[in-house]
């Protein structure tokens, strides 16, 4: 399907925004900075990414690559790594797609057919970025050449990383639980804003966070759980969301004073709206 990558780019950086603009514990936001970033950094680093993550010259491994060496050069810390890692065979995914298939089919043939050289690609991305907790591996470590394509390295680390989790699963995760969830949210409020809060809410209820756990195992999931049910409850009664607005300020403050980044539920949260915002491109367009 042909969407022109200024179209594509506006997508992308609509999505990184509505995330931000999303009230997430623990996590920077329009409502609060932490872990050293603010919200400007992650701005910077939608913008600046996006020239890679849309170029139609580049391969998926190249998208990322380049798209992270950007946004280190812009803002020197990793911001986006798990959101580019994500949002690029999405937008591969799109290039590929008839009006036969669906996104999610078009997605699958991206991901069954990744390269040895997409692999080597992401595992310098991967590399430069320095993601929070990144040890060395048995197999396929990012700090060694791969001999495996990147769908193949990808289930390699899927067992302890939920983005990676996501390649061998075609998207499980966004396409059957957090695609309805944001529905249901815009549906009962109409705002984009709470509707992503709302997945990072339920996706933090059923599955602890790869990233929280990288840094410090599991011994916070439980108390995350727990916070994130007391959270939806809420949600699920508010006529009007901005009223858990002290709720999330109490749990937030409580997250950050322990260090808790829950990152990788963030970036699924950013990849389910941009998932939003294709699909709706491809419904208007199908007209």
């Amino acid at each position: 399907m042909n969407i022109s990558p200024e179209l594509m780019s506006e997508l992308y950086q609509q999505a990184c925004e509505v995330e931000l603009q999303a009230f997430k514990p623990g996590n920077v936001s329009v409502y609060a900075d932490g872990h050293d970033m603010t919200v400007e950094d992650f701005r910077i680093s939608a913008k600046v990414s996006a020239v890679a993550l849309c170029n139609t010259d580049y391969s998926l491994g190249e998208k990322i690559y380049y798209a992270v060496k950007a946004t280190r050069e812009a803002v020197g810390c990793n911001t986006n790594l798990g959101i580019l890692l994500l949002c690029a065979p999405l937008i591969e995914a799109i290039a590929i797609k008839s009006p036969e298939i669906s996104l999610q089919q078009a997605l699958n043939a991206v991901l069954t057919n990744t390269s040895l050289e997409d692999a080597d690609w992401v595992f310098k991305a991967i590399s430069l970025a320095s993601p929070g907790g990144l040890g060395n591996a048995d197999q396929a470590d990012v700090s060694e050449k791969p001999t495996i394509n990147l769908t193949e390295a990808m289930r390699l680390a899927s067992s302890r990383d939920r983005i990676a989790l996501q390649f061998v699963t075609n998207y499980q995760d966004i396409f059957d639980f957090a695609l309805p969830i944001y529905y249901n949210g815009a549906t009962k409020w109409c705002k984009q804003d709470w509707s992503a809060l709302a997945v990072f809410v339920s996706l933090l209820c059923r599955f602890p966070d790869s990233h929280v756990e990288r840094k410090y195992g599991s011994q916070y999931n439980g108390m995350i759980a727990l916070k994130m049910t007391q959270l939806s409850e809420e949600l699920s009664k508010a006529e009007r969301p901005e009223l858990t607005l002290p709720l999330l300020h109490s749990i937030d403050k409580a997250f950050k004073s322990q260090g808790l980044n829950p990152g990788t539920m963030a970036d699924l949260t950013v990849a389910t709206v941009f998932t939003v915002f294709l699909e709706e491109t491809i419904k208007h367009r199908s007209f």
